[in-house]
Protein backbone atom coordinates (compact mmCIF):
# COMPACT_ATOMS: atom_id res chain seq x y z
CA UNK A 1 0.00 0.00 0.00
CA UNK A 2 1.41 3.67 -0.81
CA UNK A 3 0.70 6.50 1.53
CA UNK A 4 -2.53 7.87 0.04
CA UNK A 5 -4.42 3.91 0.18
CA UNK A 6 -6.39 3.20 3.02
CA UNK A 7 -7.34 -0.35 1.55
CA UNK A 8 -5.89 -2.56 -0.58
CA UNK A 9 -6.44 -6.41 -2.13
CA UNK A 10 -4.05 -8.35 -4.35
CA UNK A 11 -4.85 -11.01 -6.24
CA UNK A 12 -7.45 -12.43 -4.13
CA UNK A 13 -8.76 -16.05 -5.46
CA UNK A 14 -12.37 -17.45 -3.75
CA UNK A 15 -13.81 -20.38 -4.61
CA UNK A 16 -17.11 -22.39 -3.60
CA UNK A 17 -15.63 -26.48 -4.38
CA UNK A 18 -15.46 -26.22 -7.95
CA UNK A 19 -17.19 -22.50 -8.58
CA UNK A 20 -14.83 -19.62 -8.75
CA UNK A 21 -16.21 -16.58 -7.60
CA UNK A 22 -13.26 -14.29 -7.49
CA UNK A 23 -10.37 -15.29 -9.64
CA UNK A 24 -7.25 -12.57 -9.38
CA UNK A 25 -8.53 -9.86 -8.41
CA UNK A 26 -6.83 -7.00 -7.21
CA UNK A 27 -7.81 -3.05 -6.40
CA UNK A 28 -6.79 -0.45 -4.02
CA UNK A 29 -8.63 2.85 -2.51
CA UNK A 30 -7.20 6.01 -1.94
CA UNK A 31 -8.69 8.99 0.52
CA UNK A 32 -11.34 10.73 -0.37
CA UNK A 33 -12.05 9.09 -3.39
CA UNK A 34 -15.18 6.69 -5.15
CA UNK A 35 -14.25 3.62 -6.19
CA UNK A 36 -16.99 1.82 -8.38
CA UNK A 37 -16.91 -2.28 -9.09
CA UNK A 38 -19.16 -2.88 -12.17
CA UNK A 39 -20.54 -5.91 -13.84
CA UNK A 40 -23.28 -8.04 -14.94
CA UNK A 41 -25.20 -10.37 -12.12
CA UNK A 42 -22.93 -13.08 -11.17
CA UNK A 43 -19.55 -11.06 -11.70
CA UNK A 44 -18.37 -11.40 -8.01
CA UNK A 45 -19.22 -7.83 -6.99
CA UNK A 46 -20.60 -8.61 -3.55
CA UNK A 47 -17.95 -11.37 -3.29
CA UNK A 48 -15.72 -8.11 -2.68
CA UNK A 49 -17.43 -6.57 -0.07
CA UNK A 50 -18.24 -10.00 1.66
CA UNK A 51 -14.13 -10.74 1.28
CA UNK A 52 -13.69 -6.92 2.69
CA UNK A 53 -16.06 -7.15 5.32
CA UNK A 54 -14.57 -10.72 6.83
CA UNK A 55 -17.82 -13.01 5.74
CA UNK A 56 -15.71 -14.50 3.28
CA UNK A 57 -12.05 -15.72 3.77
CA UNK A 58 -10.83 -16.11 0.40
CA UNK A 59 -8.28 -19.10 -0.44
CA UNK A 60 -5.43 -16.91 -1.90
CA UNK A 61 -4.57 -13.16 -1.74
CA UNK A 62 -4.06 -10.30 0.62
CA UNK A 63 -6.77 -7.75 2.33
CA UNK A 64 -5.33 -4.78 3.81
CA UNK A 65 -7.00 -2.21 5.64
CA UNK A 66 -5.15 0.82 7.40
CA UNK A 67 -1.95 -0.78 6.79
CA UNK A 68 -2.86 -3.89 8.23
CA UNK A 69 -4.19 -7.51 7.01
CA UNK A 70 -7.44 -8.24 7.85
CA UNK A 71 -7.47 -11.67 6.44
CA UNK A 72 -9.34 -13.88 9.34
CA UNK A 73 -10.57 -10.79 11.35
CA UNK A 74 -14.42 -11.17 12.26
CA UNK A 75 -16.88 -8.43 10.55
CA UNK A 76 -17.51 -6.56 14.02
CA UNK A 77 -13.80 -6.28 14.74
CA UNK A 78 -13.35 -4.86 10.98
CA UNK A 79 -16.78 -2.74 11.88
CA UNK A 80 -14.41 -1.48 15.03
CA UNK A 81 -11.28 -0.63 12.93
CA UNK A 82 -13.87 1.44 11.07
CA UNK A 83 -15.10 -0.08 7.93
CA UNK A 84 -19.35 0.15 7.41
CA UNK A 85 -21.69 -1.65 5.27
CA UNK A 86 -24.74 -0.80 3.45
CA UNK A 87 -26.52 -3.58 2.01
CA UNK A 88 -28.98 -4.04 -1.26
CA UNK A 89 -31.53 -5.74 0.76
CA UNK A 90 -32.32 -3.04 3.55
CA UNK A 91 -31.61 -4.58 6.95
CA UNK A 92 -33.03 -2.28 9.54
CA UNK A 93 -35.18 -3.05 12.62
CA UNK A 94 -38.59 -1.92 11.38
CA UNK A 95 -40.27 -1.62 14.47
CA UNK A 96 -37.53 0.98 15.84
CA UNK A 97 -37.87 4.33 15.29
CA UNK A 98 -35.34 5.93 13.01
CA UNK A 99 -33.17 7.14 15.83
CA UNK A 100 -33.16 3.91 17.32
CA UNK A 101 -32.01 2.44 13.95
CA UNK A 102 -29.48 5.05 13.96
CA UNK A 103 -28.20 4.78 17.73
CA UNK A 104 -27.15 1.14 16.59
CA UNK A 105 -24.72 2.25 14.63
CA UNK A 106 -22.63 3.84 17.52
CA UNK A 107 -22.64 1.20 18.97
CA UNK A 108 -19.12 0.66 19.06
CA UNK A 109 -18.58 3.90 20.35
CA UNK A 110 -19.82 3.21 23.76
CA UNK A 111 -17.51 3.87 26.44
CA UNK A 112 -19.89 2.19 29.85
CA UNK A 113 -20.18 -1.19 30.70
CA UNK A 114 -22.74 -2.81 30.09
CA UNK A 115 -23.57 -3.29 34.16
CA UNK A 116 -23.28 1.02 34.33
CA UNK A 117 -26.26 1.42 32.30
CA UNK A 118 -28.53 0.28 34.83
CA UNK A 119 -28.19 3.31 36.14
CA UNK A 120 -28.03 6.24 33.80
CA UNK A 121 -26.07 8.69 35.69
CA UNK A 122 -22.33 10.02 35.04
CA UNK A 123 -20.08 8.02 32.53
CA UNK A 124 -23.30 6.35 30.75
CA UNK A 125 -25.27 9.31 30.70
CA UNK A 126 -22.95 11.92 29.23
CA UNK A 127 -22.01 8.74 26.57
CA UNK A 128 -24.99 8.43 25.18
CA UNK A 129 -25.83 12.15 25.23
CA UNK A 130 -22.80 12.32 23.09
CA UNK A 131 -24.12 10.16 20.40
CA UNK A 132 -27.26 11.46 20.28
CA UNK A 133 -26.24 14.53 19.68
CA UNK A 134 -23.74 12.89 16.89
CA UNK A 135 -27.25 10.52 15.24
CA UNK A 136 -28.96 13.96 15.42
CA UNK A 137 -26.29 15.51 12.90
CA UNK A 138 -26.44 12.41 10.61
CA UNK A 139 -30.40 13.22 10.32
CA UNK A 140 -29.83 16.78 9.65
CA UNK A 141 -27.21 15.88 7.12
CA UNK A 142 -29.76 13.08 5.47
CA UNK A 143 -32.71 15.58 5.45
CA UNK A 144 -35.21 13.03 7.55
CA UNK A 145 -35.94 15.11 10.46
CA UNK A 146 -39.72 14.70 9.69
CA UNK A 147 -39.40 10.92 10.45
CA UNK A 148 -36.91 10.65 13.38
CA UNK A 149 -39.40 9.28 15.84
CA UNK A 150 -41.75 6.93 13.54
CA UNK A 151 -40.82 3.26 12.87
CA UNK A 152 -38.99 2.53 10.00
CA UNK A 153 -41.55 -0.09 8.64
CA UNK A 154 -43.83 2.43 8.05
CA UNK A 155 -41.74 4.77 5.76
CA UNK A 156 -41.36 4.77 2.15
CA UNK A 157 -38.87 2.82 0.84
CA UNK A 158 -36.29 5.43 -0.77
CA UNK A 159 -36.31 6.86 3.21
CA UNK A 160 -35.52 3.32 4.44
CA UNK A 161 -32.43 3.09 1.74
CA UNK A 162 -31.58 6.50 3.07
CA UNK A 163 -31.72 5.41 7.19
CA UNK A 164 -29.66 2.42 5.99
CA UNK A 165 -27.43 4.38 4.77
CA UNK A 166 -27.16 6.77 7.89
CA UNK A 167 -26.90 3.73 10.13
CA UNK A 168 -23.54 3.26 8.16
CA UNK A 169 -22.60 6.40 8.67
CA UNK A 170 -22.99 6.38 12.34
CA UNK A 171 -20.60 4.37 12.61
CA UNK A 172 -17.69 7.57 11.42
CA UNK A 173 -16.67 4.96 8.97
CA UNK A 174 -12.91 5.17 7.69
CA UNK A 175 -13.55 3.12 4.41
CA UNK A 176 -17.54 3.05 3.41
CA UNK A 177 -18.88 0.11 1.35
CA UNK A 178 -22.08 0.85 -0.60
CA UNK A 179 -24.24 -1.92 -2.16
CA UNK A 180 -26.61 -0.96 -4.91
CA UNK A 181 -27.50 1.91 -2.69
CA UNK A 182 -30.10 3.10 -5.34
CA UNK A 183 -31.37 -0.61 -6.44
CA UNK A 184 -35.32 -0.12 -6.38
CA UNK A 185 -35.20 3.82 -6.36
CA UNK A 186 -37.61 6.01 -8.44
CA UNK A 187 -35.79 8.74 -10.56
CA UNK A 188 -36.00 11.21 -7.82
CA UNK A 189 -35.23 9.13 -4.92
CA UNK A 190 -31.91 8.25 -7.37
CA UNK A 191 -30.78 11.97 -7.78
CA UNK A 192 -31.09 12.06 -3.64
CA UNK A 193 -28.82 9.69 -3.17
CA UNK A 194 -26.13 10.98 -5.47
CA UNK A 195 -26.33 14.10 -3.85
CA UNK A 196 -25.78 12.53 -0.54
CA UNK A 197 -22.83 10.32 -2.25
CA UNK A 198 -21.18 13.32 -3.59
CA UNK A 199 -21.59 15.35 0.08
CA UNK A 200 -20.04 12.28 1.78
CA UNK A 201 -17.03 12.49 -0.32
CA UNK A 202 -16.91 16.07 -0.71
CA UNK A 203 -17.84 17.16 2.81
CA UNK A 204 -16.98 14.07 5.27
CA UNK A 205 -14.24 13.19 2.90
CA UNK A 206 -15.13 9.33 3.33
CA UNK A 207 -13.85 7.35 0.92
CA UNK A 208 -15.93 4.78 -0.77
CA UNK A 209 -16.58 1.62 -2.88
CA UNK A 210 -19.23 1.59 -4.89
CA UNK A 211 -21.10 -1.47 -6.31
CA UNK A 212 -24.59 -0.94 -8.75
CA UNK A 213 -25.96 -1.57 -11.94
CA UNK A 214 -27.49 1.74 -12.41
CA UNK A 215 -24.58 2.64 -15.17
CA UNK A 216 -25.50 6.06 -15.64
CA UNK A 217 -25.03 6.76 -11.55
CA UNK A 218 -21.69 4.88 -11.71
CA UNK A 219 -20.28 7.13 -15.06
CA UNK A 220 -21.45 10.56 -13.18
CA UNK A 221 -20.01 9.53 -9.63
CA UNK A 222 -16.69 7.47 -9.72
CA UNK A 223 -13.37 8.48 -9.95
CA UNK A 224 -12.14 5.19 -10.60
CA UNK A 225 -13.92 1.89 -12.23
CA UNK A 226 -12.95 -1.68 -12.19
CA UNK A 227 -15.15 -3.71 -14.47
CA UNK A 228 -15.33 -7.40 -13.49
CA UNK A 229 -17.09 -10.45 -15.40
CA UNK A 230 -17.55 -13.78 -13.82
CA UNK A 231 -15.51 -12.93 -10.77
CA UNK A 232 -12.58 -12.28 -13.16
CA UNK A 233 -11.24 -8.39 -13.81
CA UNK A 234 -11.86 -6.83 -16.93
CA UNK A 235 -10.27 -3.21 -16.80
CA UNK A 236 -9.64 -0.59 -13.93
CA UNK A 237 -9.50 3.23 -14.97
CA UNK A 238 -11.91 5.85 -15.52
CA UNK A 239 -15.69 6.14 -16.10
CA UNK A 240 -14.46 6.97 -19.46
CA UNK A 241 -12.07 4.50 -19.61
CA UNK A 242 -14.03 1.98 -18.94
CA UNK A 243 -17.31 2.48 -20.48
CA UNK A 244 -15.68 2.79 -23.57
CA UNK A 245 -13.59 -0.96 -23.47
CA UNK A 246 -14.05 -3.33 -25.98
CA UNK A 247 -13.83 -6.18 -23.20
CA UNK A 248 -16.89 -4.54 -20.64
CA UNK A 249 -19.03 -3.84 -23.44
CA UNK A 250 -18.44 -7.47 -24.53
CA UNK A 251 -19.44 -8.38 -21.36
CA UNK A 252 -22.57 -6.75 -21.37
CA UNK A 253 -24.08 -5.94 -24.86
CA UNK A 254 -22.57 -9.60 -26.52
CA UNK A 255 -19.42 -10.02 -28.88
CA UNK A 256 -21.27 -7.04 -31.62
CA UNK A 257 -22.30 -3.97 -30.13
CA UNK A 258 -21.61 -0.19 -31.39
CA UNK A 259 -23.58 0.83 -27.64
CA UNK A 260 -22.18 1.65 -24.73
CA UNK A 261 -22.85 0.75 -21.34
CA UNK A 262 -24.75 3.62 -20.50
CA UNK A 263 -26.85 3.84 -23.72
CA UNK A 264 -28.09 0.53 -22.49
CA UNK A 265 -28.98 2.13 -19.19
CA UNK A 266 -30.40 5.15 -20.53
CA UNK A 267 -32.69 2.80 -22.86
CA UNK A 268 -34.02 0.61 -19.93
CA UNK A 269 -37.51 1.20 -19.55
Amino acid sequence: MTAQEICAVENVELSFGRVKALNGVSLSIREAELFAVIGPNGAGKTSIFNVLSGVYRPQKGSVTFGAESILGTKPHRIARRGMARTFQNIELFENLTVVDNLMLGRHHHLNYQWFESIIWWGRTRSSELANRRRVEEIIDFLEIEGYRDLPVGMLPYGIQKRIELGRALAMEPKLLLLDEPVAGMNAEETEDMARFILEIRSELKIPMILVEHDMGLVMDLADRVMAMDFGTPLVTGTPEEVQNHPDVIRAYLGPVSEKTITDVTDEAP
